[in-house]
């Protein structure tokens, strides 16, 4: 009977060795297949296809479960190849830092019908200290839909999908990647504390609808520095809510300008102050500095403590602006009963030329007049041949010192 029973103990131990070592075997084989060296976590090892054909999606929400779940330093690669991915989710609290280094492209579907209503392409989530890097490209395919997009036509229209959304997101940077073709905005950022954009491109015809290069909402602490913007809306607008910006050696064109607003449109929006735009450069955009609220705001609200400095324009339309009668496409009602106050506003060497005669603005409320407004050397020459160089001042109080005689307004 010993005996029998030191068989059936040896056989147990055997089995018992077996399933261990093959269950070992087994995790170091899926390692393998996604995390490298430092906590990495390459797209390809999880199934990815660089054809630009077969849809990744999988794969890299895969990598972005395990880079979120894994503690200290995490990078999920997107290596050099075009991967087709449809929504992406990435929600946090992270336990480690995450970067997501772009080598290659990241190409988004054009089925609509695989975005949820007012959905977004790439959505990140309650993530703390993330990086998004590299010189690869994330490409809305914005061509392929853009035609469906009614926005310019009625209030209530279908919104499509953000390329690039960061959601109470703090202590993020995104770096030399290439933001190519969005459906709607390039960049949206909400409730964000503590940002840095730089050496970004946001690229897109100048004629497609809707495409902000970079917008901001709610947010605090954002830089956008060294970065190059060519898009079909605003080259940057800055949402109600949102304070402490600065931005710096910025090339806007083609779009719309460098915007505050607009303002007022929706119920209990917050006040913007303290905004630094400097040594930015303007090429041949519909606006150039501008600031926009609804002449029907629903908002109470106040835009105080703006500053731009050192500004050069290229033929730039509109090129100094203060819109308080911001009514786009006649959809709004315009009563002249606004809501929203701005004050302390900066304009220093403001240099160039204007594609319209118009090169200063100030259309503000008469029944809150704009005050603390600043002209220190604006000299911006219309570059035409057929009328004069003229500003064009409403209801704005300030002063102006070393300006162009055409436009002082003070």
């Amino acid at each position: 009977m010993a005996c029998i029973d030191n068989a059936m103990r040896a056989l147990f131990l055997l089995a018992l060795f077996c399933t261990v070592h093959g269950e070992k075997a087994k995790s170091k084989d899926n390692d393998s297949k996604a995390s490298g060296p430092g906590g990495s976590f390459d797209i390809t090892k999880l199934g990815a296809s660089g054809n630009g054909k077969t849809d990744s999606t999988k794969a890299v929400q895969e990598a972005w479960a395990s880079a979120c779940g894994g503690t200290g330093k995490q990078t999920i690669l997107i290596p050099k190849g075009d991967f087709l991915v449809g929504p992406l989710n990435f929600t946090g609290p992270c336990k480690g830092d995450v970067t997501i280094q772009v080598n290659g492209n990241l190409l988004a579907t054009t089925d609509l019908s695989q975005y949820k209503d007012h959905g977004n392409w790439i959505e990140i989530l309650r993530v703390d200290n993330l990086v998004i890097t590299g010189k690869g490209k994330l490409d809305g395919q914005g061509p392929a839909v853009w035609s469906k997009n009614s926005c310019v036509k009625k209030y209530d229209c279908k919104i499509l999908p953000n390329s690039l959304v960061m959601d109470f997101v703090n202590n993020g940077e995104v770096s030399g990647i290439t933001l190519l073709n969005s459906k709607f905005f390039h960049m949206n950022m909400y409730k964000c504390k503590d940002m840095l954009i730089k050496d970004v491109n946001v690229t897109a015809p100048g004629d497609s609808p809707n495409t902000d290069g970079i917008h901001m909402g709610d947010s605090s602490g954002v830089t956008i520095t060294n970065t190059v913007i060519g898009v079909g809306d605003d080259c940057i607008s800055i949402g109600p809510g949102t304070s402490k910006v600065n931005i710096t050696g910025v090339t806007c064109g083609p779009g719309h300008g460098i915007s505050i607003g607009s303002l007022g449109r929706y119920k209990d929006e917050k006040d913007v102050t303290d905004i630094n735009v400097k040594d930015c450069t303007l090429k041949k955009t519909a606006n150039g500095v501008r600031i926009k609220a609804y002449e029907d705001a629903a908002s109470v609200l106040t835009a105080s403590k703006i500053h731009y400095e050192n500004i050069k324009m290229e033929d730039s339309g509109y090129p100094i602006i203060i819109d308080m009668k911001y009514c786009p496409n006649k959809l709004c009602t315009a009563n002249g009963a606004s809501k929203v106050t701005v004050k302390d506003v900066t304009f220093k060497n403001i240099t160039g030329t204007s594609s319209t005669p118009e090169a200063v603005n100030l259309l503000c409320s008469a029944k809150i007049p704009c005050t603390g407004v600043t002209m220190d050397d604006v000299n911006i020459n219309y570059s035409g041949t057929n009328n004069k160089t003229m500003a064009v001042c409403k209801n704005a109080k300030g002063s102006a010192k070393g300006c162009l005689k055409a436009l002082a307004c003070f």
